[in-house]
């Protein structure tokens, strides 16, 4: 069973960077597609990122082009998300979640959360103004 764990939340100033990682026990990454999504208090959960299995043509949310990237090293079964030029708004609980695609499928952003079955439990990134 595919499990997932976040990690590389905190607090950061303004303008600063964090780098969170999205580990996977228990399978193979190699046949997920990975999302980044966020959920600040009172708002509704928004998609940050996708990438596939092979690592090519991830997607990100016009909120966050330019500023984060997204990356995966299968052979240590994770995924990162690099955080730079961060802003309050920014501040989330961010999560990691698989969806088994087939090999050329693109992710998208824009792709339901319903469809990723699998879940971490979150980091905390509080950015302070």
């Amino acid at each position: 069973q595919l499990r997932l764990v976040e990690s590389g939340g905190g607090l950061v100033q303004f303008g600063g960077s964090l780098r969170l990682s999205c580990a996977a026990s228990g399978y193979s990454l190699d046949y997920y597609a990975i999302g980044w999504f966020r959920q600040a208090p009172g708002k509704d959960r928004e998609a940050v990122s996708c990438i596939i299995s092979r690592g090519n043509n991830p997607d990100y949310a016009d909120s966050v082009k330019g500023r984060f990237t997204v990356s995966r090293d299968n052979a240590r079964n994770m995924v990162f998300l690099q955080m730079n030029n961060l802003k309050p708004e920014d501040s989330a609980v961010y999560y990691c979640a698989a969806i088994s695609l087939a090999p050329k499928t693109q992710c998208y952003v824009s792709d339901p959360a319903d469809l990723f079955h699998v879940w971490g439990r979150g980091t905390r990134v509080t950015v302070s103004s």
